[in-house]
């Protein structure tokens, strides 16, 4: 079975989020269970283009309305991800040092779909499934159905991973004309709520749906940022699937971007050595229990909440605990942070910014990690914890509530609130030191949660099985 990848991101080359870690493991998983996973993406001008060498397997022209863009699909030589990874190359386009954030970003992705159809067209052969994620892919399953250029590609089967209802990619109807040209009378499968929409697009048109957990597709038929009724006419052709994480790169025993590697027998040896080293480097105290919040700063990571949770914790228990914080995101958010750090005098740093060996080393030492997610489709920051030793700190939503069990439950392994409230979580703070004070009962939790097997392979799997019913 051959199997086509296509997607904004992919980890290593380039992420923004939990999409790019899913895209750049899943298709790997997937190979060694037989198949031919292939990857493309946009060929930004990231660190991974820049140090790697592509050899160039397509060169084209495209319409996008009435500009003529030229367009190379170029494919990595080393093969050193463990599938073939492509990269469409659209100068004037898609040749930025960044994925997202540009005015231009409706007509970047629509040309960035055109060009991959336009590439699949030409094969002398047809791939198995195509595999469409999140929005940046959505008008795909429509242009395979009724596209008038793509009437080869009509009956190869779609499949939609919903990664993140939130963003859905509208854009006016005054845009239409940046569509190749398709059978009109099915233009009402595009639309929702007055604008062309391209995630309700490819809900509608693509043969399977996907959620990244069972927990957050049961969320979305009641709250979906507008498109709660449509999930719930298409329940039939959706599936919820955990994602897995790559448990190569997330391996503490075996991680180059730590100080000190341990495992199961040796975490608290390893965790208290990378501990006092990332202490060290933030000003705080290795001695006291340390909570680290990783992620993008905005209102559905909870990330708002963050400069109040922290203030009323230092304040009601003076001495007795550390707060780190990495990401960025939303200015104020941003701002709000770096002032609570400017007026407590001790236990809190922030890092401003997107590090990768900054959060492996943040994810081995500390002992709780915290997500106060509003919305959280899966998430994967939780399970990177649960593999580092390092205990979770939950709202029970989406894949949290799938993944997380709370440490006063039966072989549980983590803390658990119902509420994204600073009053919910300065609760869990206190429970999260009471915890750290019962070593006895901390080791236990922290083994717990190092044992379970989160690895991609029965999801790869599960996604295997679905292809194979839609033949």
């Amino acid at each position: 079975m051959e199997i086509l990848h296509i997607s904004a991101e992919c980890y290593p080359v380039a992420k923004v989020g939990g999409l790019g870690d899913v895209v750049g493991a899943l298709p790997k998983y997937q190979h060694q269970l037989g198949s031919i996973a292939k990857v493309v993406i946009p060929a930004y001008r990231t660190k991974y283009f820049e140090t790697h060498e592509f050899d160039v397997v397509h060169q084209a022209g495209m319409w996008l309305g009435h500009d003529w863009y030229h367009f190379n699909v170029l494919k990595e030589r080393s093969n050193e991800l463990g599938f073939d990874l492509y990269l469409v190359d659209i100068p004037g386009l898609l040749d930025t040092p960044g994925v997202y954030g540009y005015p231009n970003d409706t007509e970047r992705f629509l040309a960035f779909q055109i060009a991959v159809l336009d590439w699949i067209n030409e094969w002398q052969h047809l791939p198995d499934v195509i595999h469409c994620h999140d929005h940046h892919t959505g008008l795909i399953p429509f242009l395979l159905s009724y596209g008038y250029k793509y009437t080869r590609l009509k009956e190869v089967p779609s499949v939609l991973t919903i990664h993140n209802a939130q963003y859905q990619g509208q854009f006016g109807w005054d845009k239409l004309y940046l569509i190749p040209s398709f059978d009109l009378w099915k233009s009402g499968l595009l639309d929702w709520g007055g604008a062309i929409n391209p995630l309700a697009a490819a809900i509608k048109c693509a043969w399977r749906v996907t959620t990244v957990s069972p927990g957050y597709l049961e969320e979305l038929f009641s709250n979906a940022n507008g498109l709660e009724s449509l999930i719930s006419h298409e329940r039939g052709k959706t599936i919820g699937i955990l994602n897995g994480i790559d448990t190569l790169v997330w391996d503490p025993s075996i991680d180059t971007m730590l100080p000190l590697n341990y495992d199961i027998d040796t975490v608290n040896e390893g965790k208290q050595e990378n501990k006092q080293r990332l202490c060290e480097r933030f000003g705080l105290d290795s001695s006291l229990p340390l909570i680290s919040f990783i992620g993008r700063l905005v209102g559905d990571k909870g990330a708002d909440l963050l400069p109040e949770i922290i203030s009323r914790s230092l304040h009601e228990l003076p001495g007795e605990v550390n707060f780190l914080v990495l990401g960025s995101g939303e200015p104020h958010v941003e701002w709000s942070l770096q002032q609570t750090r400017q007026t407590v005098s001790y236990g809190f740093n922030v890092h401003i910014g997107y590090n990768e060996p900054l959060s492996h080393l943040i994810y081995a030492g500390s002992d709780f990690l915290l997500m106060p997610s509003r919305v959280e489709p899966c998430g994967l920051n939780q399970l990177y914890a649960l593999r580092y030793g390092t205990v979770p700190m939950v709202r029970s939503t989406g894949g949290l509530k799938d993944t997380v069990v709370d440490f006063g439950d039966k072989n549980g392994f983590g803390i658990r609130f119902n509420q994204a409230g600073v009053w919910d979580v300065c609760y869990s703070v206190k429970r999260a030191i009471e915890l750290y004070h019962d070593t006895t009962h901390l080791q236990a939790v922290r083994l717990q949660g190092m044992r379970i097997d989160h690895s991609w392979g029965s999801s790869a799997q599960q996604y295997l099985d679905m292809y194979n019913s839609m033949k």
